[in-house]
């Protein structure tokens, strides 16, 4: 594997890893009375803010080919509503149904993610490429503990849930194909500014009949960073070199990360189905890292 490969995975993992440390910092701000409406605006809202001032520290060294036209803007601002969405309906999907049958619903973004590159580019996934995923979504249902819960479904939690998967996708998609020869700080502020814009529309009666200042300065701004700065920063700068198939199997560790920020900062116990799902989607990971066959000796490599 290139040196620029591993890079963009390291790029791509930090952000995946930053929404996994994310969730339990939701939980806590919940924990404490703030309501979905409050803590998804707060997120999004400073997140824009941060974005925007470090577009403004760093404008006056952009050079004058890598600025966004009115065009790219609206193209990004279109592909942020996707982030946006991807809050909204895994929070609705949390209404109706446990958060690991959720996780797992969402975590149908890597089989999502793999299909609509298969499409869009029209090819078929590899054998190696079709195996991790099996193997990752394996370990999803066990490091979730789906299979050791007593779940009851309501389908409208599953059918937010899975449009959260989608919408993931697309997001994911998004950030490896539009404005690509822009700045990721200025793909990532427009990317936001669309997330923030669907967030306030739909969350915007909520809001209207009961907003609490105090979550914007308890949890605003470390959601923020790992909820909306981060990833998309991460995102945008590792997903052009890992594809969006490689790169939807990586934000997978956004599991494991869950599942040891859950068992250290919030003392959930994690039995040994868990440590061995966190396990099997390492090893996917590594997986569809791995080179097979001559072709390496062809090319004169070691």
């Amino acid at each position: 594997m290139k040196g620029n490969t591993w890079k963009g995975i390291m790029l791509v993992a930090i952000g995946a890893s930053s929404y996994g440390i994310l969730a339990t910092f939701v939980k806590l701000a919940n924990n404490e009375g703030f309501t979905t409406a409050e803590v998804t605006f707060a997120q999004a809202f400073l997140g824009f803010i941060i974005l925007a001032v470090m577009n403004l520290a760093t404008k006056s060294r952009r050079l004058p080919q890598a600025r966004a036209n009115t065009k790219d803007k609206l193209k990004l601002m279109l592909a942020g509503t996707s982030m946006g969405l991807t809050s909204i309906f895994y929070y609705l999907s949390v209404r109706y149904i446990s958060v690991s049958v959720c996780i797992v619903l969402l975590m149908q973004a890597v089989w999502i993610g793999v299909l609509l590159e298969s499409i869009l580019e029209k090819k078929l996934p590899s054998l190696q490429k079709v195996i991790a995923v099996l193997i990752v979504l394996a370990g999803t249902l066990l490091a979730t503990d789906l299979l050791g819960s007593q779940v009851v479904i309501h389908w409208a939690g599953v059918g937010f849930g899975l449009l959260a998967a989608v919408a993931y996708s697309v997001s994911i998609y998004a950030s490896q194909h539009i404005a690509t020869e822009r700045s990721p700080l200025q793909r990532s502020l427009f990317l936001l500014c669309g997330a923030t814009v669907i967030v306030a529309l739909v969350w915007g009666p909520a809001l209207l009949q009961q907003f609490n200042p105090a979550v914007l300065w308890k949890w605003g701004i470390i959601l923020a960073v790992f909820g909306t700065v981060l990833p998309p920063l991460m995102f945008t700068k590792g997903m052009p070199i890992t594809g969006s198939g490689l790169g939807s199997i990586i934000a997978s560790v956004e599991i494991p990360v869950s599942v040891l920020m859950a068992y250290f900062l919030l003392h959930e116990a994690v039995n040994a189905w868990q440590w061995t799902g966190i396990a099997l989607i390492l090893a996917a990971i590594v997986l569809m890292n791995l080179r097979f066959g001559p072709k390496r000796h062809k090319e004169g490599r070691l």
